[in-house]
């Protein structure tokens, strides 16, 4: 079985966390700031903050925000449940935008749109949480501008995205964001096996954002309500959680950074290929903007399901059984059963509904060969036709 997605592991890797079992500190040690520092030098980003998972990440990044009781916080419906779950986690309201039927990503428009409609029921988001979906970013230049207008705060959620571009800048560096999150899950681009990080570029947020990863504890006088009472001391300054990253997981996510870039580039060469390879079969490949530079996390194809004989389902089924490990990311959040208890129906967000009746995620990992991009085509071309 091609997995659509794997870690990719070498000895490197294996002697950076063998160093830190032999060593004094398993967690809260130096490898979780150096890992820190090279997120911070791969994006642009002044603060990194490193978690236990992107979940995590997401969450202390609404709060540092002051999402609470009664705030509103809008993403997108094709995105793991996560993306929604972090606003609900702190006592505010989820709605989505739907999505941009070519990109996949947030509808700049649907956002404008709703803006509009939200405003004259004094209904407007505190938080929107742009999903940069398969690697690509959104348009977060014009979502930036929306938010400069209708004042509200903006969470990247990058977990797919950590290398890639946005009009020739990392996705990470916040121009157009207040903070950035990303995923180092062990399908994503890089892996810390489960781990998450927020970035930003204001020392407020920062400073927040670490409190909260660790049960709003400080060991910083400039922090504290009095001085110390001795070197021992410490203080909790407000609720946190035990988000902490250990310090496995950051040898690991450190090592695996000082091949970020080999990483993206491979994933991008498949691409390519798989682009050539598929474009006289029934579906649709991804579409590119030229504003941005994909990390490919996914490369997600749309089945044009009117001109084949088979359905979605069925078409799964046989490569799963050809040996083809594909995927489908994601089902829309709105109709789990979770989000229906909540109200959310059917047909509330149809581009979603749509893109999800007729996409697969075929793989594309770092640890592919040629070889293996010919036989997912090859498979492809038995299945579909």
């Amino acid at each position: 079985m091609i997995p659509y997605g794997k870690q990719d592991i070498n000895e490197n890797d294996i002697a950076a966390v063998e160093e830190v079992l032999r060593s004094p500190f398993l967690t809260q040690g130096p490898c979780l700031a150096e890992f820190e520092q090279s997120i911070c030098d791969a994006t642009n980003a002044k603060h990194a903050i490193a978690t236990n998972s992107a979940t995590a990440a997401l969450h202390i990044a609404c709060l540092a925000l002051g999402v609470g009781e009664g705030d509103i916080v809008w993403t997108s419906p094709v995105s793991f449940v996560a993306s929604a779950n972090c606003a609900i986690y702190c006592g505010a309201k989820i709605d989505f935008v739907d999505i941009d039927p070519s990109s996949f990503n947030m509808s700049v428009s649907c956002l404008e749109e709703k803006l509009k409609r939200a405003k004259l029921i004094n209904a407007l988001p505190k938080v929107v949480i742009p999903v940069h979906l398969s690697g690509q970013s959104c348009d977060m230049e014009a979502i930036w501008k929306l938010s400069r207008e209708y004042n509200f705060s903006i969470i990247e959620d990058a977990s797919h995205a950590i290398g890639a571009y946005y009009k020739n800048e990392p996705v990470g560096q916040c121009r157009y964001s207040d903070i950035a999150v990303f995923s180092f899950h062990p399908v994503k681009i890089i892996t810390t096996a489960e781990g998450g990080c927020a970035v930003t570029q204001d020392q407020h947020l920062a400073q927040k954002l670490s409190l909260l990863r660790s049960h709003g504890i400080t060991r910083d006088e400039k922090l504290m309500t009095h001085e110390k009472d001795g070197q021992w001391y410490y203080q909790q300054v407000m609720l946190g959680f035990n988000y902490r990253m250990t310090e496995l997981q950051a040898a690991l996510g450190r090592s695996q950074m000082t091949r970020l870039r080999d990483f993206v580039e491979v994933r991008n060469k498949f691409a390519v290929q798989y682009d050539a390879l598929l474009s006289k079969l029934p579906l649709d490949t991804p579409v590119r903007s030229s504003d941005t530079y994909s990390s490919f996390h996914l490369y997600i194809i749309q089945l044009q399901i009117d001109q084949i004989s088979k359905t979605h389902e069925t078409v799964f089924s046989e490569l799963r059984d050809a040996g083809i490990g594909v995927n489908l990311h994601y089902i829309p959040i709105h109709i789990q059963p979770y989000y229906q208890n909540l109200g959310f129906r059917p047909g509330d967000f149809p581009n979603a509904e749509a893109y999800y009746s007729k996409s697969l995620s075929i793989p594309l990992h770092s640890g592919m060969c040629d070889e293996d991009v010919h036989r997912v085509v090859n498979s492809l071309k038995e299945v579909l036709t």
